[in-house]
């Protein structure tokens, strides 16, 4: 049981500085059972990926259980009655398996990949200076807020088919249907998550509808093209341009803050990030696992298992803790250091196998462009407060990241 480490990731201590207890957790034989959320944490390098990478392991409940079963456990969970949440949101290309998640991955892939990705290195470059230059005459900024925010959504959106001037909208519709995921599924989250889901669904019903009259070269008419050749359904159209522009906000905007976040917390790595610009790539990598913006994940188990020297029944359910993990000592030397060189970073922060981030080129290329810009054009990049972190198990990041800068 995990009482005797005083395990509260919703209060400010844990938001703070979770990392003290996941180095405890890592003290611990085996794997660790947490009631709350009926789960085996794995937090240790090695048993993360081993569960990550076991074809036994899955996504969905539909596997490991009846349907009666799966309706019983959503009610305890508070899931229920949540008629578009559960049609787009609960099941997803995240959240499926086998041939249904081979089939749904394939007809957005080809966007994805690292040749499709670096063709939009001079879009992006472009986005993030003119955004630049309309705050550069400031004295301070709130990074997220002012900056990280209009990135990822703008150009996920983009690739989409999304008009520039609705991607702010869809960041709120993402933040609060995504925060149903956490620990915390009360009454009043979950009416705002099933709200700003069928908010979402009606507009991607609009927008739809416009590219089956006029088809664009964009992911959305790609995706209508998919459904007419019956590689998807409707629920399966839905649900994936939803997990698309969901994902493309909430962590890789985490991310910008935390990364820039480490730099000022580490200047002496900053200082050599300004002088070796080469280590950016490297230094991205550095940022994802320094601060996982995804740290928590589940797995259920298709058959009986044996994990770190423990015996597992069918149906359990696992939480690959990614950002324990990727601070896992016997994988990172110097684990707690920020380190912008570091090389080798096989890191978990995308994750692994089958459900290995399908965005990761880009928010990689995001990051790159954003950081090398900012280091580029302004000389001094000084922290106005300390940033408070979010509050949760699935997310790390600061809520707002306040800076003072001068121009170089």
């Amino acid at each position: 049981m995990i009482q005797d480490l005083a395990f509260q990731p919703l209060s400010a201590d844990f938001a703070r500085d979770p990392y003290p207890f996941y180095a405890a957790l890592r003290e611990k034989p085996g794997l660790t059972y947490f009631e709350q959320f009926d789960v085996w944490l794995a937090s240790r390098f090695d048993d993360v990926q081993t569960i990550v990478m076991d074809p036994r392991m899955v996504r969905s409940m539909e596997h490991v259980a009846s349907p009666d079963e799966i309706a019983a456990q959503k009610e305890a969970g508070n899931w229920h009655d949540m008629p578009h949440h559960s049609r787009f949101v609960q099941f997803s290309l995240l959240d499926s398996d086998g041939a249904v998640h081979d089939r749904l991955r394939k007809q957005v892939f080809k966007l994805f990949t690292p040749k499709m990705v670096n063709g939009l290195r001079d879009e992006i470059q472009a986005y993030v200076d003119r955004l630049f230059d309309t705050l550069a005459d400031r004295e301070g900024i709130d990074f997220i807020e002012d900056l990280a925010a209009h990135v990822p959504g703008h150009i996920i959106g983009r690739i989409l088919g999304v008009p520039d001037e609705d991607c702010p909208q869809l960041r709120v519709w993402s933040e609060n249907i995504v925060q149903f995921f956490d620990i915390d599924r009360s009454d009043e989250r979950k009416e705002l998550a099933e709200r700003n889901t069928t908010a979402f669904y009606h507009y991607l019903q609009d927008l739809k509808a416009r590219r089956e009259k006029t088809p664009e070269d964009d992911l959305m008419s790609a995706m209508i093209a998919s459904e007419q050749a019956g590689l998807m359904n409707e629920d399966e159209f839905f649900s994936t341009a939803m997990l698309i522009l969901m994902a493309g906000h909430g962590s890789t905007i985490d991310v910008l803050g935390s990364g820039l976040h480490a730099l000022l917390r580490f200047p002496a790595e900053m200082q050599r990030l300004r002088d070796e610009p080469g280590l950016m790539k490297t230094a991205v990598q550095e940022m994802f696992r320094f601060e996982s913006p995804l740290p928590f994940f589940h797995r259920y188990c298709m058959e009986d298992v044996e994990i770190a020297r423990q015996e597992f029944k069918r149906g359990t359910k696992f939480g690959v803790l990614y950002g324990s993990a990727n601070r896992d000592p016997s994988q990172f030397p110097d684990p707690d250091r920020f380190d912008v060189g570091r090389s080798p970073n096989w890191h978990v922060a995308f994750g692994r196998g089958a459900h290995f981030c399908l965005g990761n080129h880009l928010a990689r290329l995001d990051m790159d462009i954003i950081f090398s810009t900012l280091l580029g054009r302004f000389k001094s990049i000084e922290l106005i407060e300390t940033p408070d972190y979010k509050k949760g198990l699935s997310v790390r990041g600061p809520g707002s990241l306040k800076i003072e800068w001068q121009p170089a």
